[in-house]
């Protein structure tokens, strides 16, 4: 009799399924609730409430959030069929059974995977049935939801069954398989955050450059429902007539990565096989169980260590003998070897399971070691020219600057030369490196954030998108002197010509802007404690008048050493802007002066202010203003990453992000 080899055990794959139903039974449970909600809610409300369009809305819903979902789910089912390779006596038996490894590793493959779909087709045939009986069935969306499901939990089930074969550790696989998926973002926080300390200028603390290899974060933010509206006229009971949005279709962005990832999922299952084909059932219980990783996760760790633990060792005992913003190199060498050390030695334990593992280990650190200072090196001197790198104008798609209480957008073809202007800037700021680290530095060193009436520091925040999708940020805390502002080749000088050209000064009003409508406002009277909310009508006429003063020259310098002097009228006016997609939105806050007799007199003609109404903060609070005109409550400014610095200046608007 002709004997053929089997590749699937049934009896394998049914005593699976049947020994871990609690883990898939409870999952289809939870996951039937939802469409059993949505049937409810459509009892209630009617049969037709939901359209074909909702229906695959939610589908395509469920799609986004299906990475999260597997990332746990996947790796509970992975962990229950590959159980038994952390078992030194289950691994026996089960290698002693009548069935190569590749039919052990299909069968156990399939079961798990299967555990995994069950849910999911639970959850799916009930939302069929559903929308059937609302008449809201989308082939189109069906089709694509399932392709999607089954492309995910492919690849998470298969990434989760390689992590399985790398350890032979129950204890050890959950964070190695959270460290597949998060070990590239993490990086990227980890070092992004450790070169602000050293690179002049640098404040990204997340480039996303390889974001791709954490595919759970990658999928969230990029596979999502675009959904289209449609505005449809139509009246109330009453005949009052309202304009409503209609759901039209639903559309799956992206959809295509799932694919990429489920055949990168094709081939981690076949690496997990032939690590599987080679493994020895010894390795049970290791903490790694494949050989050649074994460095690899000792000097890991030791990277790991050195650059999370460094960092809170250097805060712990050495920042506050700091000088500057920026890390001294020679002590944090020694806390990231110190903690490249803990980490080191601590890998090496785990893998040893024994904690004698001193003796002969003098290369390993000292390999740690080198590692530590060449990264400081590096980073110190800026051997890569993060420092010096100022985009050409041909690689920017927009540039957001922040400065003076204001952010302002530019793009090459609209203004090319306000772009050009910031280049400059930046560049000079760059080449005055040495300068400004040397103020930053005496600043610090005498604990003392005081002011001259000569000096001001002021917050420089750059953000570039490059058409390559590429994003640079830089922030400088500048000192800003008279004596440099009349200088023209310092920066101090090209940002007050920035700030104070009349180019900006519109743009803080979106003036003759086709994009910028004004959309509203708000106006709050101090002196009699009451508020307005302003329509369009109103906000355009408001506008206008800011404008005129503008004109007039009463509105709009910015003064870098002027503090509150209380010489604004105790109000607060606000104007709203929605752009002309009705998809962004920004927002100006004004402080009105007397010198601005244009708006006095178009709030005076709305009827918003009266005379009554025109005393300023220091005439109506004396008692928080000293001698010399300035708020004796005067903080501080946070002057952190992403933070816009807002201080109190009687001729300038505060204009949030768009």
């Amino acid at each position: 009799m002709q004997s053929k080899t089997s590749y699937f055990n049934a009896t394998l794959f049914r005593k699976n399924l049947t020994r871990f139903w609690p883990l898939w039974g409870l999952a289809s449970f939870i996951g039937a609730l939802f469409p059993l909600a949505v049937l409810l809610d459509m009892v209630h409300r009617g049969w037709n409430v939901l359209s074909a369009p909702d229906f695959t809305g939610m589908y395509y819903d469920a799609v986004s959030a299906v990475p999260v979902i597997n990332l746990v789910y996947a790796a509970l089912c992975a962990m229950a069929v590959w159980s038994y390779l952390y078992n030194a006596r289950s691994v026996g038996l089960m290698h002693t059974l009548p069935i190569r490894r590749e039919g052990l590793f299909l069968t156990n493959f399939l079961s798990g995977l299967s555990m995994t779909l069950i849910p999911y087709a639970v959850t799916g045939v009930l939302c069929v049935v559903v929308s059937l009986c609302g008449g809201a069935f989308d082939v189109k969306g069906l089709a694509v939801t399932v392709l999607a499901v089954l492309g995910e939990s492919f690849f998470y089930f298969s990434s989760a069954t390689f992590v399985a074969f790398i350890t032979g550790n129950a204890f050890a696989m959950p964070p190695l398989y959270a460290l597949l998926h998060f070990l590239a973002v993490l990086l990227d926080w980890l070092i992004s955050s450790f070169a602000q300390g050293f690179i002049f200028g640098f404040s990204t603390y997340y480039t996303g450059v390889v974001e791709w290899l954490s595919p759970t974060v990658y999928l969230v933010n990029n596979v999502r429902c675009a959904r289209q509206y449609v505005e449809v006229q139509q009246t109330f009971p009453d005949g009052t007539p309202y304009t409503s949005r209609l759901l039209t279709s639903a559309d799956l962005e992206s959809f295509w990565l799932i694919g990429v990832y489920a055949l990168v999922g094709l081939a981690l299952a076949a690496l997990a096989l032939v690590l599987y084909r080679r493994r020895r059932s010894e390795t049970a219980g290791d903490v790694v169980a494949v050989g050649w990783l074994r460095p690899v996760f000792r000097y890991g760790v030791a990277g790991l260590c050195a650059l999370l633990g460094g960092q809170f060792l250097y805060s712990l005992f050495w920042y506050g003998f700091q000088q500057g913003e920026y890390y001294d190199t020679l002590p944090m060498v020694v806390c990231l070897l110190a903690a490249g050390a803990i980490g080191y030695y601590g890998a090496s334990m785990l893998l040893a399971k024994a904690f004698k593992v001193f003796r002969g280990s003098w290369k390993g650190l000292g390999i740690v070691l080198a590692g530590c200072a060449l990264v400081c090196c590096v980073l110190h001197f800026d051997l890569l020219g993060v420092a010096d790198r100022v985009p050409e104008a041909s690689q920017i798609q927009t540039l957001e600057i922040r400065i003076a209480d204001n952010t302002y957008t530019l793009t090459p073809e609209k203004d090319a030369d306000l772009l050009e202007q910031v280049r400059a800037l930046h560049q000079t700021v760059v080449a005055d490196e040495s300068y400004v680290r040397e103020m930053e530095a005496r600043r610090s060193s005498t604990w003392s954030e005081d002011e001259t009436p000569n000096t001001a520091y002021t917050g420089l925040n750059l953000t570039y998108t490059l058409k390559s999708g590429t994003r640079i940020d830089r922030w400088y805390s500048l000192l800003i002197t008279r004596d440099r502002l009349a200088q023209p080749e310092t920066y101090d000088y090209l940002l007050d010509q920035f700030v104070n050209s009349d180019t900006v000064k519109a743009r803080r009003l979106h003036l003759d802007d086709d994009f910028w409508t004004v959309s509203g406002g708000s106006l709050y009277i101090d002196t009699r404690g009451e508020g307005y909310e302003l329509g369009s009508r109103e906000g355009d006429a408001i506008l206008k008048a800011v404008g005129r003063d503008l004109t007039a020259g009463n509105w709009g310098d910015y003064d870098w050493f002027s503090g509150d002097s209380g010489s604004s009228y105790a109000m607060d006016l606000g104007l709203d802007f929605e752009s002309a997609d009705r998809e962004r939105y920004d927002w100006i806050s004004v402080h009105v002066t007397p010198a601005m007799t244009e708006t006095v007199d178009c709030l005076e003609r709305l009827g918003l202010v009266t005379r009554a109404d025109l005393v300023t903060y220091r005439q109506l609070y004396p008692e928080d203003y000293g001698a010399d005109g300035s708020s004796i409550w005067q903080e501080v400014p946070h002057t952190g990453e992403n933070a816009v610095v807002y201080t109190e200046d009687t001729t300038s608007a505060m204009v949030s992000p768009a």
